[in-house]
């Protein structure tokens, strides 16, 4: 199995950046005759997670999805990264191959296998 780390340019400054799970989606109710105090924590999975960058990079964000969906998956790693899974490295080749003909936005691929290995980089530009 490989992962990868999706880097993608912001759209208001350029920078070089990328989606983090900073902490969990707190869910909870309004009601109109009583106070509701119950309130449900949930850590978006990567899709949801990616998808809720829409407008923030210079990338649609649900093309890139439909991309990654082809080749691997999107998951949120460690309750924190957003990485790119894909069965094997031929795959994860391919992916970014393909998001580099989709848009040059996507600014690089970082590879693990390993967490003891630092991740390689693949740039698309």
């Amino acid at each position: 199995m490989e992962r990868a780390l999706l880097w993608f340019r912001c759209a208001a400054v350029h920078d070089p950046v990328r989606p983090v799970l900073k902490g969990p989606s707190v869910i909870g109710w309004e009601a109109k005759f009583r106070r509701i105090d119950l309130v449900i924590e949930r850590f978006l999975n990567g899709e949801e997670l990616l998808s809720r960058m829409k407008g923030w990079f210079t990338v649609d964000v649900r093309r890139v999805i439909e991309i990654v969906r082809q080749h691997g998956k999107l998951k949120v790693l460690d309750d924190y990264d957003l990485v790119v899974e894909t069965e094997s490295e031929l795959e994860m080749t391919s992916l970014a191959e393909k998001l580099a003909e989709a848009r040059k936005s996507v600014l690089s691929a970082h590879t693990f296998s390993d967490e003891s290995v630092p991740p390689l980089p693949l740039f698309y530009e």
